[in-house]
């Protein structure tokens, strides 16, 4: 059997002039600002012409570039050598810069599979992330003519394989621990508005469900759910990651941050955690401030992928991971 598997992602930009652009993707998305077009689009070209300089200045710590294409590509080549059993081969979809879905697409069409499966590398689904990816694959692949059948993989919040890859890479960070202080684990995530989940989006109870597999994994640690990356003027889910750094502080705590819902290295980790609230950290009084790895291409971590391949393959009913409160999720509530 030939077997394509499209990756999605949010994408990075790829040189400190695709910044602007890349912003103006993000905010044009109806599913990142909902306002009407006639409105969000001139909305989306401010907001990526004001943003513009300060985002190029983040990425000029990283080298003017985000890493996550070539971070994807090391665990599409990694997944690739999991599915052997079939002659698959796995592409790369990014929403808002290169590669987009339409080049995937083509490449998909091209290899002329005799069956797809839509894997985003978002572990907990959003409608801004993961629904977004997704509308945009059916359409990119409508337009390319793709006719061979589309299975989708919706959320794996708790699957085993990245909670075990991640439970690693949390065990050996807590190896490099100063015995004589007291740690918080802080299990950051990307924030959302309020009234993004208040509308039914379950990203915030699927990041909870992450955490609560993890612990479980890892038996009792101080730890506490947060979130990061907060811009607008908009109200937010909290509690804030910043937030969580000072009142760890001011109780005298190490500090261990955990990305629970970054599967990639990307500014977002490079900057935001090590750079900006490791300096935050400091001035706050953090007795000691550590970083966990994503579980990028995490061997657990790919078998994991290549299982959930495996079961959408099979046309394996997917666990439901969204009660009934949380309607918007890619599959129909339990």
């Amino acid at each position: 059997m030939k077997l394509a598997v499209v990756l999605f992602n949010l994408g990075g930009p790829d040189s400190p002039e695709a910044v602007v652009p890349f912003l103006t993707n993000l905010f044009s998305d109806p599913l990142v600002i909902s306002a009407p077009g006639f409105i969000r689009i001139p909305l989306a070209k401010f907001i990526a012409t004001r943003r513009g300089p300060v985002a190029r200045e983040i990425y000029a710590k990283i080298g003017g570039r985000s890493p996550i294409v070539p971070e994807t590509e090391v665990q599409a080549k990694a997944l690739e050598a999991a599915l052997c059993e079939h002659d698959t081969r796995v592409f790369i979809a990014m929403r808002h810069w290169k590669p987009f879905s339409d080049e995937a697409a083509k490449k998909v069409a091209a290899f002329a599979p005799d069956h797809i499966i839509a894997l985003p590398l978002y572990p907990q689904f959003s409608t801004t992330t993961s629904q977004s990816s997704l509308l945009e694959w059916k359409r990119a692949a409508k337009a390319a003519g793709i006719t061979a059948p589309i299975s989708e993989v919706c959320c794996y919040p708790d699957e085993p394989g990245f909670i075990s890859g991640l439970a690693d890479r949390v065990r050996k960070t807590l190896a490099l621990a100063k015995p004589e202080i007291s740690y918080r684990l802080l299990l950051s995530a990307h924030g959302l508005p309020k009234k993004v989940v208040k509308s039914g989006d379950p990203y915030q109870w699927q990041v909870e469900q992450t955490a609560a597999a993890l612990i479980g994994e890892l038996g009792k640690v101080d730890y506490t759910i947060c979130y990061q990356s907060r811009v607008g003027p908009l109200e937010w889910i909290g509690p804030s990651t910043d937030a969580e750094i000072r009142r760890a502080g001011a109780e005298g705590k190490g500090v261990i941050v955990v990305p629970v819902a970054f599967v990639s290295e990307h500014s977002e980790t490079l900057v935001e955690l090590d750079i900006e609230y490791a300096k935050l950290a400091a001035e706050s009084g953090v007795a000691d401030y550590l970083r966990v790895p994503t579980v990028s291409a995490d061997p657990a971590f790919i078998g994991g992928l290549a299982g959930l391949v495996r079961d959408a393959l099979a046309g394996t009913k997917p666990k439901k991971r969204c009660g009934a409160e949380w309607c918007r999720c890619g599959f129909p509530a339990a």
